[in-house]
């Protein structure tokens, strides 16, 4: 079944149709919009979030709905994880369902306990966001979190996972701005000797806060942006859905809500064709939040690639993809960053 829809949705990616009879591969699931630290670069400093968490019977409906075709769900968004009471159960929830998760953390809170519990789960890939090499660099993209308490947090999850075999994929992830990219090598050096990690990965920066002016140039649009045709939608945690976690953090307006709308009406809203439409014909400049994306990119070779394999294969592959393209001046025309 899941093949199955993924074929449907790289059939209408190939033919460029607005409407599609697939679903999406992936979805982003903010369960919670609380969080306990300051960062810059984080779109929730400059849109106000609610201390609030995602209603059990919003996340239950969205998963049900989504059984069928969703293959992977990044349960993330501008909260901090383990400050939901409820993540461990969603976590066991999807997995009923076949679906296969992904949490990142910033880590203040993954001391032993939690630690332990998360490995228990079937979590299949765990983001350990660290911002730097360095107390100074890191204490400043990370306001609020101590360097020493956090890298502890980390190593030690690691090391737990290591001795347990567990199977999660563990990645630790820097995403580089002006601040720390001269610690890109310390970093990867650091991080890729510590046993239990999977991958180290080099993210850039997809949000716009510390480089006001940086968007895509209008060739860069001649390739329709991937999220419109497989996902991962981006689910706020009182049910709202957008088109992507972009469109929310620049400002778009929802196209449904869980709970109100089916989502495969949600999926062919009239925003959703609309958008489609103006990409496919190299217009997408002319969408007000597409104008100001930074997010990279991909050729239709990666985009291809992503609907081939299950949404966690392409989850598990994605840091060495983002690696070759980002330090390869040849592999770089397969991902294209902002300017």
């Amino acid at each position: 079944m899941r093949a199955w829809n993924r074929a449907k949705l790289l059939w209408g990616y190939f033919r460029g149709n607005s409407i599609l009879s697939g679903l999406p591969v992936e979805h982003i699931v903010e369960t919670t919009a609380k969080c306990n630290l300051y960062c810059p670069m984080c779109p929730r400093e400059t849109i106000k979030q609610p201390k609030e968490d995602m209603p059990a019977e919003i996340f239950d409906r969205l998963v049900q709905e989504t059984g069928r075709s969703a293959e992977h769900m990044m349960l993330i968004g501008l909260g901090e994880p383990f400050l939901d009471p409820l993540i461990f159960d969603r976590i066991e929830y999807c997995a009923r369902h076949n679906i296969s998760t992904l949490l990142s953390t910033n880590g203040t809170l993954l001391d032993e306990k939690a630690s332990a519990r998360l490995l228990s789960t079937p979590i299949r890939h765990v983001t350990l966001s660290f911002d730097g090499a360095t107390k100074e660099t890191f204490e400043f993209y990370r306001k609020g979190a101590r360097f020493e308490a956090v890298r502890d947090n980390f190593v030690r999850f690691a090391r737990m996972k290591h001795e347990r075999r567990a199977k999660v994929q563990v990645v630790v992830q820097m995403v580089r701005m002006n601040g720390n990219a001269a610690e890109v090598d310390e970093f990867i050096r650091f991080w890729s000797a510590v046993p239990g990690v999977d991958q180290v990965r080099i993210k850039e920066d997809e949000t716009n806060l510390l480089r006001p002016d940086a968007r895509h140039n209008p060739s860069d649009w001649r390739h329709p942006c991937h999220y419109l045709w497989r996902g991962p939608l981006y689910v706020k945690h009182n049910g709202d859905v957008y088109p992507c976690c972009q469109s929310y953090m620049l400002g778009g307006k929802p196209v449904g809500r869980i709970g109100e709308q089916p989502l495969v009406r949600i999926w062919n809203s009239d925003e959703m064709r609309r958008m489609r439409r103006l990409h496919v014909e190299g217009r997408a400049g002319e969408i007000d939040v597409c104008s100001r994306c930074c997010t990279v990119i991909p050729h239709p070779l990666l985009v291809v690639g992503s609907l081939l394999f299950h949404g966690s294969t392409v989850c598990r592959f994605l840091p060495a993809v983002e690696r070759l393209a980002y330090f390869s001046r040849w592999a770089s025309r397969l991902l294209r960053p902002a300017r």
